[in-house]
């Protein structure tokens, strides 16, 4: 996951970084790399990480990236036109192993991020690329899913023997499937 902040110092962006540091374990344990970058220098990152601590209680515990010059996030866009021209907005990008995006979001500068709803993100990502599944609306982990309409009735009594609930041809729910740990 690499998230971009707007700037060091900044009140949003220190919750942020700070509740970040204190859940690091959550992505950790979904075999996540976080990676933070922010407009400024290093030397400012280093104050900026000792308030972090301050604040919060825990050391920042994952890579903020120095983009003085704005290089990267211009080439991938994290400056808004219609805000600031030197800031980068709240963007987040979920990067498979695979090197590809796989879902980005963008939050304006004076709002910070849901890290509960990246994290529900991130693991409907990792199910339905491990099945061929998709998951609903407002789908928590644990809930029912829908089968991948891309898959056959045929092979969908493969995968799923257990059965699944039809509700219209294109909507057939069965429970989550588990991934071996």
């Amino acid at each position: 996951m690499l998230m971009s902040h707007p700037a060091d110092f900044t009140p949003v962006c220190t919750t942020e970084l700070g509740y970040v540091a204190s859940i690091r374990s959550e992505f950790d344990h979904r075999r996540v790399k976080v990676i933070s970058l922010s407009v400024d220098t290093l030397e400012a990152h280093d104050r900026w990480a000792r308030d972090i601590e301050d604040t919060h209680g825990f050391l920042l515990n994952y890579p903020l990236i120095a983009d003085p010059e704005a290089r990267i996030a211009r080439l991938y866009d994290m400056i808004h036109p219609n805000e600031d021209s030197t800031l980068t907005v709240r963007s987040v990008f979920i990067i498979g192993a695979d090197k590809r995006i796989k879902a980005t979001m963008t939050y304006p500068l004076n709002t910070g991020r849901n890290f509960d709803e990246i994290l529900r993100l991130i693991d409907s990502l990792q199910l339905t690329e491990d099945f061929d599944v998709a998951t609903p609306v407002n789908w928590r982990p644990g809930e029912d899913v829908i089968i991948a309409p891309t898959l056959s009735d045929a092979h969908a009594r493969q995968k799923f023997p257990e059965g699944w609930t039809m509700v219209k041809p294109y909507i057939r729910i069965v429970h989550q499937p588990v991934r071996d740990a």
